[in-house]
Formats: structure tokens, sequence, C-alpha cells
């Protein structure tokens, strides 16, 4: 079976640890002075590309649970790896009818935690024909969350 593979460089290794520590609920399988792996069967990828951004590159990681069970889930690790988390709740983007939240890591990458339980005609929806799926330029209905 082939796995995607993200490396991401980070300030502090440390403080990186403990937030993926926290929000794969899976210690590192390598962990060095510098370096931390994680080999996760769970979750598995859904990589998805886009031409809604202004930028090229990495635009956000996620985690995509497939029962409302296992988003309640997820949410829990967000809350453990202490960020902010921005609760956008039911929302159409991408094609599709999710249930989502988000959060950034330790270097400013954001993480979108979701459940999709339908699929849309438009990518961000008829209200806001303009939103993508980076919290960045989508104004949803949000609701921050400061965890310390």
């Amino acid at each position: 079976m082939k796995r995607l593979h993200v490396n991401i460089s980070v300030k502090d290794l440390q403080e990186s640890v403990e937030f993926y520590t926290a929000l794969f609920a899976a210690q590192p399988t390598v962990l060095k002075t510098d370096y931390a792996k994680w080999m996760l069967e769970d979750p598995r990828v859904n990589f998805a590309i886009s031409s809604h951004q202004g930028s090229i590159g990495i635009e956000h990681l996620g985690i995509q649970a497939e029962t409302p069970e296992e988003l309640q889930e997820v949410y829990g690790r967000l809350t453990q790896a202490k960020g902010t988390i921005r609760n956008e709740g039911a929302t159409t983007c991408c094609y599709a009818q999710s249930e989502k939240s988000w959060i950034r890591d330790p270097q400013g990458v954001e993480w979108e935690t979701f459940y999709t339980f339908g699929e849309s005609t438009t990518y961000g929806g008829e209200a806001k024909a303009n939103a993508c799926c980076a919290p960045t330029c989508c104004t949803p209905t949000t609701q921050e969350i400061a965890t310390v």
C-alpha cells in the first residue's frame, strides 16, 4: 500500500511533537533531537488540488472523519493540541456539504478537521460563491475558542 509523505520544517521540535502527538493520538515512531516521524494508518489520506487560491503550495492539511462520532473524537484532539480552534460548523466547501473546524499548528500551517455528509454542485455554496476551503479566504460564521 502506498503512503503519502508530508514533511514540515518546524521552529520548535518539542512543541511540535506535543502538538502532533495530541492531534494524531499517537507517539512518534522515530524521535531524534532534530527529527520526529509518525507512521500513521489512521487517518488515511484525502489529497485534493484546487486553483482557487492566490498562492501556490500547501494550502492546508486535514483529517477527514468517516462518521460524526469520529469527528467528535478528532475535535477532542484539537483541544489537546492547544491552539485556537475555529469552528466553522455545517458548510458547503469543495463541492461537498461538511461539518468542520480549523486549527493552526505551531508553524502556522492550517489543519482542517471535517466530516462530509453530502455533495454540492458549487465549490463554496450558493451564499458564498467565491468561498473556498482555506479559512484565510472564507468568511464563514466562525466561533474562535482560544485554548492555552
